[in-house]
């Protein structure tokens, strides 16, 4: 018994000191070429509430940091992309609404696109493929974008089956 303890010892110091190459990866980031044509493409507004965007400085300077999203070559253009759109998202989140935007459900769909482009920048940060995470991103800003158009083209008068009497 003994003589096998003094056996298995010597073996595991023989295969730990045995020498091991690392793969080392390479993660430099200018080297990621991103295809942005797959991309779906930003919704467009309605005339309405592209008129009242226009007032309300904080999202444009947000929809224009968004647009330069298209532009990105590398995964370091896009980390920076991200990180300026997480900016104007905050001002955005502290500015004032304006009357006809100030509800919960455009602020809702901010939220949700705030959580994802937060999770892009999880992937980017920890070297992840990031597409998958930039697509539901995408596609949570046009949301919020349709919502913009749903409030200004709502007609529907709540007061009226209230008045009913």
């Amino acid at each position: 018994m003994h003589k096998f303890f003094i056996t298995l010892l010597v073996f595991f110091v023989a295969v730990s000191c045995k020498e091991t190459q690392k793969e080392e990866v390479d993660q430099d980031a200018s080297g990621y070429v991103i295809s942005t044509e797959k991309w779906p493409k930003k919704r467009s507004l309605d005339s309405k509430a592209s008129a009242i965007l226009q007032e309300w400085p904080e999202f444009m300077a947000m929809d224009v940091s968004f647009d330069a999203l298209y532009n990105a070559g590398n995964r370091d253009d896009l980390s920076l992309t991200i990180d300026n759109i997480i900016e104007e998202q905050k001002l955005l989140e502290k500015s004032t609404y304006p009357e006809q935007f100030d509800t919960p459900q455009i602020k809702s769909r901010q939220k949700v696109f705030k959580t994802y482009l937060l999770k892009v920048k999880g992937d980017l940060y920890y070297y992840l493929d990031p597409e998958a995470s930039v697509n539901e991103m995408i596609d949570s800003y046009n949301i919020m974008r349709q919502q913009f158009n749903a409030v200004v083209n709502h007609t529907f008068d709540a007061q009226l089956i209230l008045d009913d009497e």
